[in-house]
């Protein structure tokens, strides 16, 4: 489904401020896999990430999604069947738009809410209900009102109204209090496992990194060098891989 081949990144080459971010390395991911990725700061997750979005082109090596080569496509044209969600919930959404109006963009209707239909206002609340967050009520407001985690939760259903082909989650939780972390955890968990997505989550939360998903990277120097699926990924536990990330 996403093939990534012997990529390498090297910012500020030439230079004494060189830093060789992603290194030679190659990943395949499964349809319906949800790849948990964890790793000190400076491993090369975000940077891989980008590297799977577009934010720039990698030095070398291919990246492929669902059969198609991307490796050269830019940014914009890879959003149509890629998802992202941030740490900062500020970002993906328009704050100075409604609720209302945010929804008919991620529904493509290009924000207009001249063209959304009764059906479709219909379909808006019905998902904000899902959310249990009383957002069906607040259609009308601005999205910039929201806090933090109710704009997070928003976010996710708009990146996932119309399915991506890959979703990805960068420490989308981080910024947010423990309790409504966990409320976005479980919900991003149930939308992942409900719509079939196939996703990649980046976190610091060694317990997510357990708990959710169905595999479990590690990465360091820009590089993988823990791969856990199946019955390994099942009975891992925190102290396991806290032990294996406190040898690097």
């Amino acid at each position: 489904m996403l093939e990534i081949s012997n990529i390498s990144k090297t910012f500020n080459p030439g230079t004494v401020n060189a830093k060789k971010a992603i290194d030679d390395l190659s990943l395949s991911v499964a349809e319906g896999d949800f790849i948990t990725l964890i790793g000190a700061n400076g491993a090369g997750k975000s940077t891989l990430f980008n590297a799977i979005a577009g934010s720039f082109i990698t030095d070398s090596g291919s990246i492929s999604l669902d059969g198609k080569d991307i490796t050269l496509m830019p940014e914009h044209k890879r959003a149509k069947s890629i998802g992202r969600l941030f740490q900062d919930p500020m970002r993906g959404t328009a704050p100075g738009m409604t609720i209302e109006e945010n929804l008919a963009l991620a529904a493509g209707h290009g924000g207009w809410l001249s063209r959304v239909s009764k059906n479709d206002k219909k379909l808006f609340r019905d998902k904000l209900a899902l959310l249990e967050m009383g957002l069906e009520d607040r259609m009308s407001q601005p999205v910039g009102l929201l806090s933090g985690g109710q704009r997070q939760a928003l976010t996710l259903m708009m990146a996932t109204f119309n399915p991506p082909k890959l979703l990805l989650l960068d420490e989308h939780t981080a910024a947010l209090d423990p309790k409504t972390a966990e409320i976005i955890m479980e919900l991003t968990d149930k939308i992942v496992k409900e719509k079939k997505l196939t996703a990649i989550m980046v976190t610091h939360n060694l317990r997510y990194a357990v708990e959710y998903g169905s595999r479990l990277l590690m990465m360091d120097k820009g590089n993988i060098i823990l791969d856990k699926s199946g019955l390994d990924k099942k009975n891992a536990s925190v102290d396991e891989i806290l032990e294996i990330f406190n040898k690097i």
